[in-house]
């Protein structure tokens, strides 16, 4: 095994053995325990990702890669904003019936805790969370919307709409997660997305 293959493997065991760490026991995660459960010490944590902190936006950009691929993917790009914001809220409904939906609500909310304790964590994760919704942006920057003659979304708009979005979707998927809106079905989640792909919600460009 090369030195680059070592590496990844340790990162991956790292990644995996937080994961499990904070959806066990959430705050109290110890980077001790994370490290003797990926069979390394410490030092190949500091060494690879810097800090603890830094280990846990690690895997939270690691848990969300592949549903910012699905997105990207869901979404062709000669759609319209409404076209393109409807396909973006039906595949985030679809996300909520994988079954590894409740763990992850699990590890997300144990994660969160853990970032209300730690101004580091919370700084860091907030980081993160702000390249995701510009990664979001993107997706809509430039898409048609309103009568004709059609103008096109803004970055400063997508921006707006992005938020927007992220707080809807989250929410309603934590509430179809928990069971507590069995009937928020893809095309309630398509509506209330469209409603906000508005004027209002946009803004000036």
């Amino acid at each position: 095994m090369t030195r680059a293959q070592t590496k990844e493997r340790n990162r991956r065991a790292l990644l995996d053995a937080a994961r499990e760490a904070v959806s066990r026991d959430g705050h109290r995660a110890r980077l001790d325990d994370i490290a003797r459960d990926a069979g390394l010490t410490t030092g190949a944590v500091y060494s690879l990702f810097g800090s603890k902190n830094a280990l846990l936006v690690e895997l939270v950009a690691d848990e969300l890669a592949p549903y910012y691929a699905g997105f990207d993917a869901a979404v062709p790009g000669d759609l319209d904003l409404a076209g393109a914001v409807d396909a973006f809220a039906r595949h985030y409904r679809r996300t909520c019936d994988a079954p590894d939906a409740r763990p992850q609500l699990s590890f997300q909310l144990s994660l969160l805790d853990m970032a209300l304790r730690d101004p580091d964590l919370h700084a860091r994760l907030a980081a993160s969370v702000r390249s995701h919704e510009e990664r979001l942006a993107a997706l809509f920057t430039g898409r048609r919307h309103g009568p004709p003659p059609a103008a096109t979304v803004t970055p400063a708009q997508a921006k707006r709409l992005a938020t927007a979005l992220r707080a809807l979707l989250v929410g309603l998927s934590q509430g179809v997660t928990l069971g507590l809106a069995p009937d928020a079905t893809e095309r309630f989640f398509a509506d209330a997305a469209r409603a906000l792909a508005v004027p209002d919600v946009l803004g000036p460009p």
